[in-house]
């Protein structure tokens, strides 16, 4: 059983320019080898789903979280911050190979996607992973490791296991500085000086 590629084998993997209120960064996002993960995120930057997000999470020598709707709003108004993800039912094409994937209706109403446990990426800095809270809980959150944290590889022994699914290739020294922001003003991790996604623009 093969599965259909339609991305030609010599085709480079499609990068995303972030943009954000303390610098810019470029990811390379691995649809060759984690093509449902990656295919999600490129949707939902496409249709502007991460535009005006907050960082709500960071964490020196760790990482920094970023991706949950609620955090346009980092006052929990209209819902904690970490705790929200895309529309349940939602759906999005697997670029690889042009399969339609359905969000479904995970905990708090939020739409999740598939644990995608095929390649054996490690999460090392500069690598993009997805946040989850359990098994296949995914669904727009992720983060930015800025140290070897391969302990949450899923496949290395622990309940953590997140796959990673891109490589920051330019700006890696933007998401260090911004891992380094003074926090805790507002809430634990958060930054005191709000950091926003200003735009996400992907190239194919």
């Amino acid at each position: 059983f093969k599965i259909r590629r339609l991305l030609p084998l010599w085709m480079p993997n499609p990068t995303a320019v972030c943009e954000t209120s303390a610098g810019s960064f470029t990811v390379e996002l691995f649809v060759d080898q984690m093509p449902i993960t990656a295919s999600n995120f490129i949707d939902l930057a496409k249709t502007g789903f991460y535009n005006g997000v907050h960082f709500h999470r960071i964490i020196p020598n760790f990482m920094a979280q970023f991706g949950c709707p609620f955090a346009r709003d980092m006052s929990g108004a209209s819902g904690r911050p970490g705790t929200g993800g895309p529309p349940p039912n939602s759906t999005y094409t697997n670029l690889a190979t042009g399969e339609k994937v359905t969000r479904q209706s995970g905990k708090g109403g939020k739409g999740v996607i598939p644990d995608e446990h095929t390649a054996k990426i490690s999460n090392q800095p500069g690598t993009l992973s997805m946040a989850n809270a359990g098994p296949n809980s995914g669904g727009s959150q992720f983060f930015i490791n800025v140290r070897d944290n391969s302990r949450l590889d899923w496949f290395t022994p622990g309940q953590s296991q997140h796959p990673v699914f891109g490589q920051v290739v330019t700006g890696y020294e933007n998401i260090v500085a911004i891992t380094q922001a003074p926090t805790g003003a507002k809430a634990k991790d958060a930054p005191n000086t709000p950091i926003v996604m200003k735009s996400i623009t992907i190239s194919v």
